[in-house]
């Protein structure tokens, strides 16, 4: 049987990785994962679509933690991707395809377990396949259960989940780089802590879009990444704007009248623009 699981993307709101306590936003862009299981071959096999020549690591522990739990000895997996979330870009493609593999491989065996367990399993892979520095609990939670979640990355605990306004867009610059979490040197941001914890403050407050104006304004300073994009947003009607994980990618809140503005301002810039919305739906199979 073929297990599918869709899940979604999703935006930084604070970066965990200094305090080791984060808060993320859900999108609607998804990914979703095909899983065959192999009964009599113990391979993992993984075919991500339109990225051949991406790293399919991830993808293979993500599988591997489900079935050494829930299968028979000796099963393996045929797995398949689909996504329409960059990769490299900050927008959570690496907590999607974790959550997106779990789900999808527990669906094709028909077990069941806990979103709490699922999200666990799949930051378990994401540590093990060497992708992320704080184990990323924020960024998984939100990817997996949407709305706005605010956790605690080190004991892997939800402080909050808030649903939130679905008439709200989220407009999202692309630039043509890529850049990964795993090769982020998190001990250079230790200056920041400060910051980064008036942030986290602002979230825990319900104060959203300021902690994901300042989290960026933060990141992209200590990242020498441009702020003049988020300066125009913010000056077009921008709830709020920010860096998304550590980037490239800029990520604004806005009304679907000022989503169009920031959108013609940003699409003058190199890369792409986005226009999304906030995903306040579950992960689930189907």
């Amino acid at each position: 049987m073929t297990g599918c699981a869709l899940v979604h993307g999703a935006v930084s709101i604070v970066n965990a990785i200094s305090i080791g306590k984060g808060a993320a936003l859900g999108i609607d862009l998804t990914t979703t994962a095909y899983v065959d299981i192999i009964d009599d071959r113990p391979e993992i096999q993984v075919e991500i679509d339109g990225s051949p020549s991406e790293d399919t690591g991830l993808a293979r522990e993500a599988a591997k933690v489900v079935l050494r739990r829930y299968a028979e000895k000796g099963s393996g997996a045929n797995v398949r991707i689909i996504s329409d979330i960059p990769i490299g870009k900050g927008l959570k493609s690496s907590s999607a395809a974790a959550n997106a593999v779990v789900l999808g491989t527990l669906c094709s065996l028909g077990k069941k377990a806990s979103n709490e367990d699922i999200v666990k399993m799949g930051v378990d892979a994401a540590i093990q396949a060497g992708v992320t520095i704080t184990g990323a609990y924020d960024d998984a939670s939100a990817s997996f259960y949407g709305g706005l979640v605010v956790t605690d990355n080190k004991d892997m605990k939800i402080l909050s989940n808030t649903r939130i306004n679905d008439d709200i867009s989220i407009v999202l610059y692309v630039p043509d780089e890529e850049m990964y979490t795993r090769d982020f040197d998190a001990k250079k941001l230790e200056p920041f802590r400060f910051s980064v914890e008036q942030a986290m403050e602002l979230a825990i407050q319900g104060e959203y879009w300021k902690a994901m104006t300042l989290n960026g304004i933060i990141h992209s300073s200590f990242l020498s990444l441009p702020t003049k994009p988020v300066v125009d947003a913010m000056t077009h009607g921008a709830l709020g704007c920010g860096l998304s994980g550590t980037g490239p990618s800029i990520a604004a809140v806005a009304y679907p009248e000022d989503a169009k503005l920031i959108s013609n301002l940003w699409s003058a810039m190199t890369g792409n623009v986005i226009i999304t919305k906030v995903n306040n739906m579950e992960a689930k199979c189907i």
